[in-house]
């Protein structure tokens, strides 16, 4: 009887699971082998059962095909209308998902679940309208023909030669709450079909001679046959999972093979095989690690391993579950799996240890009601592998015993000094001390030495007569064996102590490094850094030398991290790498596939593809035998390919959106600017026709216009050609600032002079000090930051109010400042007005091509410093750029402005 304490958390998910389970609505499918067997009939049968008790029942759609019978049900029950739509000429009457979700019926039944819908229609399959159904919390009826699931297409084709173009995913089996198999043998379904019950006549020969052949439907039944029991044995154990049941059901023959001693390894898996193949069940072969087997000699692992391979050729399912019972794990794996038999071999330890302790068999016959069968000594020829002697336990150093020997000596020391003040009682628990020390330091064997050795030395050394091993007090005797009995009983316990902490360190070490690298690979971005950190760390763990090979263009793999000599020049290496890339599965060292190599390849497996290889060169080749190993490196692998499929996601996911920045951008820009180029040259193209064509009738002024509009028009365009080029730069990242002290003042004048034809008689009020020292800046660049500020402070300004600049030091940073008095900027568009494309409202009627701001912005940040917009208490709009400044400018001594041109200005 099991007295665990039932997991709190085992328990709460069961709940939440059987909660959302019933709350969701139902969805049942009529499954059948092929088309006529019945199951639009038993769908309607069943639907009017369900409305005589009451059901709001609504027919969605039913197939007929024109039998009577089928037609004849539908009387009574309400039938929704379909909907009908135009597809290339030809009027469709389809399901109408619409209508069903506002009449929102208890019960809906729809005929066909792996129908195509019209193209016109809100899903492309059927089945997607069945799941909106669902989803709105209406049961749903349904019919689907096993040659229909997507899983079975190539099957069905390969049996029928006909490929299924309209299909369901498994998914929709799964989420079905049941499945109704409606079945019907080949003979009487292809007599339905000859009387016209199930095509018309011409269409009913037609499939006789191809898909209803009797082969087919015999194998397509089975199909069908099959796929059921799976969803059955599906539910079965959602129920017993839901409902806390332990005990296995043995409704389907699933065997667990145990495979203990190695002696027996080979022939117990034959013989196994055997039984499942004649039983028709699944298989799975069992090995329990204990922290006794991991101490055991590399032979007997080795061996237990090349057990496991065998069996898993023969097509067997193997587990390799650690814990500290032997039994106890069989019987969870067991419960778990659902297991109807139990298989093991005759136990070859001697009679007088399975009368005492009892055998395992015996064990699990006791704690369980599944059948559990021992079988016997079967001498068979051929063996794929040479049975492995079985192991005598673990060797034990010299060193060992020595130390057992010293630790004896000094018990005896001790007692010995001892002898005068204490009872020989107390000294014996001396001796009980040290085999205590013994166990701990040595293990078993020692420990059962010392106890026998310190019973012994007792009776020599202290117990009268000394000297001698003969006893004059009969009560010495009980002494001894009670002694002994106690010292050997601590001395087992200690040592299995011992080799549970060495076993739960061994595990602790392996989650840690496992915690290390799905750590540092959760942190990690860039794939080159993933596959660095993976590389380093399986390294560390397993020791020797490790690579990662990812594929090219052309599908062939190379050293993308990690020790590019692991091939050291071999060409049979790089094919086994090749070959385990192309076939998805390991391959070369400990394993069954060319095991000849001299490094383990293992397939970086991805969500749809395979990614790379993983190639590792062990120092210790023989370290790669250990299961418990190989399935760590494969816990690695499969982390390391999830988190290199992530950088591959992350790295597609830029480079999409870079590519769709990029087209945006394109699309914008030609959107923007194709008026703003058009109209300077449409301006230029009118003016220079003029003067070609009127040349002689022209008057002067008429023609200096004309030459000025061409001008002007022209240096427009070419601002706006600089424009976009300044804005591929700075895209680009080739704009860079060469800062050199200059002076604030000059580089304003400079940009103001060149904008004085624009400028006209607009007043421009300079506020920059006398004594603001040098900048460091790029004269260039920012007197296009002057300019642009200027020009757009110009365009919004009404006409006659100045433009105010002004700069400062603020806080060790310089401060420039370029106002006007327009009409200000609006409301929470402070930060868009420095966006590609970004225009002033409509209103103002002001041209442009919206990138000045940007940029002003791109300059400004390339200078280490931001500029910033905002409105003026008193109206318009004010723009204020910060500069770092950095280091001691040099000392000059400054010129005062010329009164002549500030008063130009």
């Amino acid at each position: 009887m099991d007295h665990e304490r039932p997991d709190p958390d085992q328990i709460l998910s069961r709940l939440r699971e059987e909660e959302e389970h019933e709350a969701r609505a139902k969805l049942k499918i009529f499954f059948g082998a092929s088309a006529g067997v019945g199951k639009t009939y038993a769908m309607l049968v069943e639907a009017h059962e369900r409305r005589r008790a009451g059901v709001d029942v609504v027919v969605g759609l039913i197939e007929s095909h024109g039998r009577r019978e089928t037609e004849a049900l539908l009387e009574g029950l309400d039938v929704l209308p379909r909907r009908s739509l135009e597809y290339r000429g030809v009027r469709l009457q389809e399901f109408d998902l619409d209508a069903a979700l506002s009449r929102r019926p208890a019960l809906i039944l729809l005929d066909e679940l792996a129908h195509t819908n019209v193209p016109e229609s809100r899903h492309r399959k059927r089945w997607q309208d069945v799941e909106e159904l669902l989803a709105a919390g209406i049961e749903v009826y349904t019919t689907l023909n096993v040659q229909h699931i997507e899983s079975l297409v190539d099957l069905v084709s390969e049996i029928t030669g006909i490929t299924m173009r309209e299909t369901v995913p498994d998914a929709m089996l799964e989420r079905a709450d049941e499945i109704e198999l409606v079945d019907l043998p080949p003979d009487d379904l292809l007599q339905r079909l000859r009387e016209g019950k199930v095509y018309v006549p011409e269409r009913a020969e037609w499939a006789t001679e191809n898909f209803f052949r009797k082969g087919n439907l015999i194998a397509l039944r089975e199909l069908a046959l099959r796929q059921t029991a799976q969803r059955v044995d599906a539910q079965m154990e959602f129920y017993r999972r839901t409902k806390g049941i332990a005990a296995p059901w043995g409704v389907r023959e699933r065997i667990l093979v145990c495979v203990g001693e190695p002696a027996q390894g080979v022939r117990l898996v034959r013989a196994a095989r055997r039984l499942a193949a004649a039983l028709k069940a699944d298989w799975i072969v069992l090995h329990v690690e204990t922290p006794v087997q991991l101490s055991q000699p590399r032979v007997a692992r080795d061996y237990v391993v090349d057990v496991l391979g065998f069996a898993a050729e023969l097509g067997a399912e193997t587990a390799v579950p650690s814990g500290l019972s032997v039994r106890d794990e069989i019987l969870a794996f067991a419960r778990e799996r659902n297991v109807s038999r139990i298989v093991m071999g005759r136990s070859r330890h001697p009679r007088w240890r399975e009368a005492l302790g009892g055998s395992l068999a015996s064990s699990l016959m006791r704690a369980t009601d599944l059948d559990v069968w021992v079988l016997g000594e079967e001498q068979e020829g051929g063996a794929a592998l040479q049975p492995a002697p079985a192991p005598r336990g673990t060797p034990v150093s010299w060193r060992a015993w020595a130390g057992t020997l010293l630790v004896v000596a000094l018990c005896t020391l001790v007692a010995a000094l001892m002898q005068r003040s204490f009872d020989l009682s107390n000294l014996a628990m001396i001796y009980l001390v040290g085999v205590v020390v013994s166990a701990v330091a040595f293990g078993r064997g020692p420990a059962i030495a010392a106890a026998m050795l310190g019973v012994a030395v007792f009776d020599f050394c202290f117990v009268p007569p000394r000297f001698t091993f003969r006893v004059t007090d009969t009560q010495y005797l009980v002494t001894f064996g009670v002694m002994l009995l106690v010292a050997g009983v601590i001395g087992t316990l200690t040592a299995l102590l011992r080799e549970q902490l060495e076993g739960a360190r061994l595990r602790e070490r392996r989650t840690a490094a496992l915690y290390r690298l799905s750590h540092e690979l959760a942190a990690l971005a860039g794939a080159r850094e993933v596959l660095g950190a993976a590389v380093d760390r399986i390294g560390e763990v397993f020791g020797g030398r490790v690579a990662v090979l990812l594929p090219d263009d052309h599908g062939r793999v190379g050293v993308a991290v990690g020790d590019g000599s692991l091939f050291g020049g071999g060409e049979h290496e790089r094919a086994v790498a090749q070959w385990t890339f192309d076939n998805a599965q390991p391959s070369g060292l400990g394993t069954q596939t060319l095991p000849a190599a001299r490094g383990l390849y293992h397939p970086l497996a991805g969500s749809e593809t395979i990614l790379g290889v993983m190639a590792l060169r062990p120092a210790d080749p023989q370290r790669l035998r250990d299961p418990d190993r190989l399935r760590l490196l494969q816990t690695f692998a499969s982390q390391t390919a999830l988190a290199l499929e992530r950088c591959q996601l992350a790295e597609a996911a830029e480079r999409a959106r870079t590519q769709a920045e990029a087209e945006r951008t394109r699309n914008a820009l030609l959107s923007s600017v194709s008026h703003d180029l058009r109209t300077p040259l449409a301006a230029i193209t009118g003016a220079a026709s003029s003067l070609r064509d009127d040349a002689g009738r022209l008057s002067e002024p008429t023609r200096r216009e004309l030459a000025e509009t061409i001008s002007d028009e022209a240096q427009r365009l070419n601002r706006l050609i600089g424009d976009l080029l300044d804005m591929t730069r700075l895209e680009s990242g080739a704009l860079r600032a060469r800062k050199a002290w200059h002076s604030l003042e000059e580089v304003v004048g400079a940009a103001l002079v060149r904008l004085e034809p624009s400028l006209g008689d607009r007043p421009v009020q300079l506020a920059i000090p006398d004594d603001l020292p040098l900048v460091p800046l790029d004269d260039v660049l920012f007197e296009q930051v002057v300019g642009n500020l200027v020009e757009n402070a110009h365009k919004y300004a009404p006409e006659g109010q100045p433009i105010e600049i002004s700069a400062g030091l603020e806080d060790g940073r310089l401060r420039f400042e370029v106002a006007d008095r327009g009409p200000g900027l609006v409301p929470g568009e402070e930060q868009r007005v420095f966006e590609k494309f970004y225009r002033g409202p409509a209103t103002t009627g002001q041209p442009g091509v919206g990138l000045g701001l940007t940029i002003c912005r791109g300059i400004v940040e390339a200078h280490g410093g931001r500029i910033e917009a905002a409105n003026r208490p008193e109206g318009g709009a004010r723009f204020t750029v910060w500069l770092p400044l950095e280091g001691e400018p040099p000392a000059i001594e400054r010129e005062p402005l010329d009164p002549a041109r500030a008063e130009t200005l």
